[in-house]
C-alpha cells in the first residue's frame, strides 16, 4: 500500500487483519469496522496500547458507511458474492497503488463453489509461509471495476 491510501477491514472481530496491517503500513489510513461493540472496545484498547497512530474504528454495519476507500480487507465475514454487494459503492474511482482498488479477502478451503462466476485472483499463503497451517490459505483480491 503506498502512502495515503485508505484501507477498510470489515467485520475486524479483534483487530484482524487490520492491526497487523497497519502496524506493517504506517502512512495508510485503517477504518476497522464491526458491528459488534465489546469488539471494537477491544480493537481500540490493543491499537492504544501499541500506539497505533493509523487506526479509526467505526461499530456499524458495513451498509451504513458512506465513504470511499482503496481497499476493503475481510477474514472469511461472508460468502464473497454477497460481500461484493455490501461494498461495491465503496470504492475510490482512483488508483494510487500498484494493485488497483479492490477486494483482500483471507479465506481458506475449496473456494470452487464461492467464487464461481466471480472474476478474481488468488495468493496462496503457502508460497510465503511453509508452515502446515497456511497449505490450504489463500487471499483472494478482486478488482472493484469487475464487481
Amino acid at each position: 500500500f503506498s502512502k495515503g491510501t485508505k484501507v477498510l477491514d470489515v467485520g475486524t472481530g479483534g483487530g484482524f487483519p487490520g492491526i497487523p496491517l497497519a502496524i506493517l503500513f504506517p502512512k495508510v489510513d485503517f477504518t476497522l469496522l464491526d458491528s459488534i461493540g465489546k469488539k471494537i472496545k477491544v480493537v481500540d484498547a490493543v491499537s492504544s496500547a501499541v500506539g497505533l497512530k493509523n487506526i479509526r474504528t467505526v461499530h456499524s454495519r458495513v451498509e451504513s458507511i458512506n465513504e470511499k476507500f482503496d481497499f476493503v480487507v475481510s477474514r472469511a465475514v461472508t460468502n464473497m458474492t454477497d460481500f461484493k454487494l455490501w461494498v461495491k459503492s465503496s470504492f475510490n474511482k482512483k488508483h494510487n497503488n500498484t494493485l488497483r482498488n479492490g477486494i483482500l479477502s483471507l479465506k481458506g478451503g475449496d473456494l470452487s463453489e464461492e467464487l464461481k462466476g466471480i472474476s478474481y485472483k488468488q495468493y496462496l499463503i503457502s508460497d510465503i509461509f511453509q508452515e502446515d497451517f497456511f497449505i490450504e490459505k489463500k487471499v483472494i483480491y478482486i478488482d472493484s471495476e469487475l464487481m
